[in-house]
């Protein structure tokens, strides 16, 4: 398949000023040129312009953060688990600067329980910090036991998303289903447990 610029905006869904500034930008690669101001392009664009609307709609990720997971998924040196590092990472939602130092310990100190292998750098790690501190402001009582409960509930899901992954696919098709399951599932998650607190609180009575 070959198409001109125009084309390959109506195939895409993506707008021609938008295409032109991806091009700019390194976010799109470049056709292949046929004249002097002239480049036609492909299923490769249309599979990296998809790519490029999961992260930003589905994974709500600024143009800064697309380029650096781009450029990870373009870099084939990299190896895959850092590659989808690199994604999760991104996806993480920011938090603020100062979190309370005793609701980071409490972080650490499950993670160690755990014996989980991840980076001192992880931004899951300040998200759930951050998530403790609220719960103390609120009254109340985490400990790192309690983390350790709700961790090992989803210990077994996140392992088999792992090992389903396929290693050998193509890089930009590994990214876009980690950025697709993680968000998604991660809301299936997120509606079983508000429907099993409603089973159990029906139950009580």
């Amino acid at each position: 398949m070959s198409m001109r610029i125009s084309e390959l905006s109506a195939a895409s869904g993506v707008s021609l000023p938008t295409l032109k500034f991806y091009l700019r930008e390194g976010i799109l690669q470049s056709g292949d040129a046929v004249a002097r101001n002239q480049a036609t392009y492909g299923e490769r664009h249309l599979r990296r312009l998809r790519l490029v609307r999961a992260l930003t709609e589905v994974g709500n990720l600024s143009l800064k953060e697309v380029k650096a997971v781009l450029d990870a998924a373009d870099d084939p040196s990299l190896p895959i688990h850092e590659l989808l590092g690199t994604v999760q990472y991104a996806l993480e939602p920011s938090t603020p600067a100062d979190i309370d130092a005793g609701a980071v310990d409490t972080v650490d100190a499950a993670i160690d329980a755990l014996g989980w292998r991840v980076s001192d750098k992880a931004p899951a790690r300040r998200s759930i910090a951050h998530a403790v501190e609220v719960l103390r402001s609120f009254g109340w009582t985490v400990e790192p036991a309690d983390l350790v409960r709700y961790a090992k509930a989803v210990d077994r899901l996140a392992a088999r998303e792992v090992a389903i992954s396929d290693d050998t696919a193509d890089r930009e098709q590994l990214v876009g289903r980690m950025v697709v399951g993680s968000v998604v599932f991660e809301a299936i998650l997120t509606a079983f447990r508000r429907l099993a607190q409603e089973h159990h609180s029906a139950t009580r009575g």
